[in-house]
């Protein structure tokens, strides 16, 4: 959940709603489901959901209250180290070390569409080569190679979104 404080109100506007309204036109834009707007001892919870009439304020399917947050709802995981990933449970591992996601977010396997892969499948990689990229809330963080060898299966796809723990390649040690 995104906390946000509300400064002071628009001249005129006692309540901030153009400000509010700015906040529901920028959630619908991107991917932030609920937000909390506090001024002095008044909150102003929105939560998108299910459409919920809300009298004198056309917010469409955001749902607008003035309480306390909602118990978070459960969310399943994309992959857990109890369960293979779903690409990896019909694939063989071949033997050696796996690097693993340290994060959630999405992998890439270059640093941009234009440039080659930081690694392929039979190349061979040191102790801190980059072998990878994960994109977590718009950082970048360069995934580097905790083993030396050769890389013997690359379990991701680029632009594939991954999970903490996640295997992204086994290294076979030389």
């Amino acid at each position: 959940m995104n906390d946000v404080t509300a400064e002071t109100p628009e001249s005129g506007d006692d309540f901030g709603l153009s400000a509010v309204r700015e906040l529901l036109r920028l959630m619908n834009q991107t991917d932030i489901t609920e937000i909390l707007i506090e001024r002095g001892d008044t909150k102003l919870h929105v939560k998108r959901g299910t459409a919920v009439p809300v009298p004198t304020s056309p917010i469409g399917q955001m749902v607008a209250q003035v309480s306390a947050p909602a118990a978070p709802t459960p969310v399943q995981p994309l992959f857990s180290p109890q369960q293979p990933a779903p690409e990896s449970a019909h694939i063989a591992m071949p033997a050696g070390h796996t690097i693993a996601a340290p994060m959630v977010g999405t992998f890439y396997s270059a640093a941009s569409p234009k440039d080659a892969p930081f690694a392929q499948e039979g190349d061979e990689i040191h102790v801190g080569d980059p072998v990878g990229i994960i994109e977590a809330m718009k950082m970048m963080n360069e995934i580097e190679s905790e083993v030396s060898g050769r890389v013997a299966r690359i379990l991701v796809k680029n632009g594939q979104p991954v999970e903490y723990g996640q295997p992204l390649m086994v290294v076979e040690p030389l």
